[in-house]
């Protein structure tokens, strides 16, 4: 085994996770397996009680790991489905020790971080390094490891010093460290600075660990004299110095990293030489080049409480991007804060409420995603409400479908008091209650979650011709309230209907209104399993629903119903180089206008190839963001914390 490990220093939100995401993609497209470990260096057993503001959305798993959400991006660049062992985090190791020591496995040692803890994190590492991620059987190749965190902090110390012992206890030759520092531009001067990174470099190796590829974060590409500074201070060779800079979206960072041989430092130093191949992202390049071209807008209104910190709903806002891409289109999302929209803010502050109105009225489509706790959720209702009059393609995601199911009965049954005990214990229509199951005491992993079977009660309904006819789909959950199953029939006789239950017929999974262009809620996550080029079905639905095009979409998709999840035609007779991805949506799309406008784009392909290196040494274009109804452009503000902004989503 192999072992890829990735360090940041200077501060934080440099981008480590989308650079350890990007190696595994390059190495995957060289013919190697890859896998991926998280380390987390807080005292939280998962991140599934943290808030979502403070740490960025949870990320979910099949196996119904709550992790943290660089998981998340590696699932989507590598496709692969990590299980909950692959983020480690200080409580889990601690906890794991704790156990040990209650058994008497150490047989009445003195329980110490070094070796006890220590011990336990690499013998951790080494034991979900053999798990396979990819379907396949055996263990993969290499096994990327993320660090969290930036180099000196206290909590990552017996981390650091686990993997020091680490890289002597798996030899020289199954170990490379890539560090990832900041080059910062002064404006005063307009000179990158070096010295941040070689204070990090210092530091990192006075620690034990010794970096092999400094990966450096600047807006634009370093100077070669600045590489030669680094190199000489750092001591580190001149071509092991990359620099990743500001791009127009994230999908060209494996490109910046195979165009700088990012892949041939690697292998020399973990002695691959000759036995992989030169990475094969003819696929990846396609899908980067392309969406730089989409000029089709389509706005999405994100109707949350979160909507101060993107990361907080990075899944959603990734699967509208596959989607929007598959479909041809210019994705502009609006941030609309859902408490914005209801009546005392109309009072307290009109400006904002104005403003969040607007916001919502010119949208192509709205979109409601989960969240927690009673603020905002009168806003959310409203805006489903509004969807739902003006026959706006609406998506409600777990909360959000809870919310339309209140609305449609307040609004249409004419249940006034009709809530969520969760908001309301005492309502005397409660369309939404407490799972029977459900802890009423501990909140950590006490949730439904997990990929869960999902029923069709019927093919006619556009969720199921969505997933192409399917009898039954898996997806993942999240939540820990559910649609009251004495409220079902009266609901339905309205004329709300449930298209998918669980195999027990008791839990609603997916709502539809019959009538309507498209409104659908469902108590799943399916941003979590959303892909490039194998977009979220529900997802790709509202896109194309927001753009006028769903009946073309549907009644054009007879030939790709045979793959789940994509739009992407009959690719059976089609030779996909390994390590690229198996579905090209932007190649096969037939439907309508998209067709045209991508078989303009894959006309100009070869050009966009020739001419791709000055386009990459352009720093975000001129993307835009939306917020309060101005379009104000953005100065290298990154995208995950790292390198773009995409076609103008504020990020």
């Amino acid at each position: 085994m192999k072992y890829v490990l990735v360090t940041g220093g200077v501060v934080s939100g440099l981008g480590k996770g989308v650079t350890a995401s990007s190696i595994g993609l390059l190495l995957k497209a060289c013919g190697l397996r890859v896998t991926s470990i998280k380390i987390d260096p807080y005292l939280n057993t998962d991140a599934g009680t943290m808030s979502p503001v403070e740490h960025g959305e949870v990320f979910v798993l099949d196996d119904g790991g709550e992790v943290d959400l660089d998981l998340g991006n590696y699932e989507r660049f590598l496709d692969i489905k990590l299980t909950r062992d692959n983020n480690i985090t200080t409580g889990k190791i601690y906890q794991d020790v704790i156990d040990r020591e209650r058994r008497g496995d150490y047989l009445g040692k003195t329980v110490q971080v070094v070796p006890h803890i220590t011990d336990a994190i690499q013998e951790w590492i080494e034991r979900v390094a053999q798990i396979p991620v990819d379907g396949k059987s055996g263990p993969a190749d290499v096994c990327v490891i993320e660090l969290g965190g930036t180099i000196g902090d206290i909590e990552s110390m017996p981390f650091i010093e686990a993997l020091g012992q680490f890289s002597y206890r798996v030899g020289s030759d199954n170990f490379c460290l890539i560090h990832v520092s900041l080059v910062p531009v002064l404006n005063v001067v307009g000179e990158q600075k070096t010295k941040p990174t070689q204070h990090s470099v210092r530091g990192l190796r006075c620690l034990g660990l010794t970096p092999h590829l400094i990966a450096c974060r600047s807006t634009t590409a370093l100077e070669e004299n600045v590489k030669t500074k680094v190199s000489q201070f750092c001591h580190v060779q001149k071509e092991n110095i990359i620099t990743l800079y500001d791009v127009s979206n994230i999908w060209h960072i494996p490109l910046l990293l195979r165009d700088q041989k990012a892949h041939e430092a690697i292998f020399k130093v973990l002695n691959l030489q000759g036995l992989t191949r030169e990475p094969e992202l003819e696929e990846w390049t396609s899908r980067a080049e392309i969406c730089d071209m989409l000029h089709e807008p389509v706005r999405i209104a994100m109707v949350g409480k979160y909507t101060r910190l993107s990361d907080a709903y990075l899944s959603v806002i990734k699967a509208l991007v596959h989607s929007s891409v598959a479909r041809g289109k210019k994705l502009f999302v609006d941030w609309v804060p859902a408490g914005d929209l209801e009546d005392a803010t109309a009072k307290e502050n009109p400006d904002a409420s104005k403003a969040a109105w607007k916001l919502l009225k010119g949208a192509d489509g709205v979109l409601v995603p989960g969240g927690f706790g009673d603020r905002g959720v009168q806003g959310k209702i409203l805006a489903a409400k509004y969807a739902r009059e003006k026959r706006i393609p609406f998506l409600g995601i777990c909360l959000g479908m809870q919310i339309a199911v209140i609305e449609f009965a307040r609004s249409v049954l004419g249940l006034k008091d009709a809530n969520s005990t969760e908001f309301d214990p005492n309502t005397k229509n409660p369309c939404v209650i407490f799972m029977p199951e459900g802890s009423t005491t501990h909140m950590g992993a006490t949730m439904r979650l997990g990929s869960r079977r999902t029923y069709f009660q019927s093919t006619e309904c556009k969720s199921a011709k969505l997933y192409g006819n399917k009898r039954f789909i898996d997806e993942r959950h999240r939540h820990r309230y559910e649609v009251n199953p004495e409220m079902v029939a009266r609901l339905e006789n309205a004329g709300l209907s449930f298209t998918g239950k669980d195999e027990t017929g008791q839990r609603m999974e997916i709502v539809e209104l019959r009538n309507h262009p498209y409104f659908i809620g469902v108590q799943f996550h399916p941003e979590f399993k959303s892909r490039p080029g194998k977009p979220s079905a529900l997802f790709t639905g509202l896109i194309a629903a927001a753009c006028g095009q769903l009946d073309v979409f549907l009644q054009g998709s007879e030939s790709k119903r045979n793959i789940p999840n994509g739009p992407a035609n009959d690719m059976s007779q089609r030779h996909i180089p390994y390590g690229a991805s198996n579905d090209m949506p932007q190649r096969n799309i037939p439907n309508g206008a998209s067709n045209h406008m991508f078989q303009a784009a894959c006309g100009q392909l070869e050009s966009f190839f020739q001419g791709s290196e000055t386009k990459r040494n352009v720093p975000n274009g001129a993307a835009k963001a939306y917020q309060n109804g101005a379009a104000t452009k953005l100065a290298n503000r990154p995208q995950d914390g790292a390198y773009s902004i995409f076609n103008g989503m504020h990020l």
